[in-house]
């Protein structure tokens, strides 16, 4: 006999102690589930925050998780209500209105100057004058 099989004890029943292992491992199970359903609760807070233009999602520790309804597809039922509440009882959480685009807008681009062949007569006499008096 190998040093890594432990012998059976001849008083121990079988039936018992796969019992107790099938209870053990019910226990881990409902266990991992809770784990897994606030961790799909908090993201799904973080993308609805996100949303609602909330400035730090550390605020997010405020809102208590037990109050959230998930759906049948992993949605937050009532996560736009929560945000809504939260919004409204703590305005410093928040900042402006949020676009669903994280995009910002094109830098502004510093303006050209005109070409001498896209100037009037009386333009390009000023403009030849204004050079002309700098290089002096």
């Amino acid at each position: 006999m190998s040093e890594d099989e432990t012998p059976a004890r001849p008083d121990a029943d079988p039936v018992a102690e796969l019992r107790a292992h099938a209870e053990e491992l019910e226990r881990r199970l409902a266990e991992t589930e809770r784990e897994t359903r606030g961790r799909i609760v908090r993201a799904e807070l973080k993308v609805e925050a996100v949303r609602a233009g909330m400035v730090d999602l550390d605020g997010l520790k405020l809102v208590d998780i037990k109050d959230v309804e998930l759906t049948s597809d992993g949605e937050l039922a009532n996560a736009a209500a929560l945000m809504t509440h939260l919004k409204r009882v703590k305005p410093w959480l928040f900042g402006g209105t949020s676009s669903s685009s994280p995009a910002s807008p094109p830098p502004a681009q510093p303006p050209r100057q005109k070409l001498a062949t896209e100037m009037s007569d009386d333009e390009y006499r000023v403009a030849r004058a204004a050079i002309l008096k700098h290089q002096l």
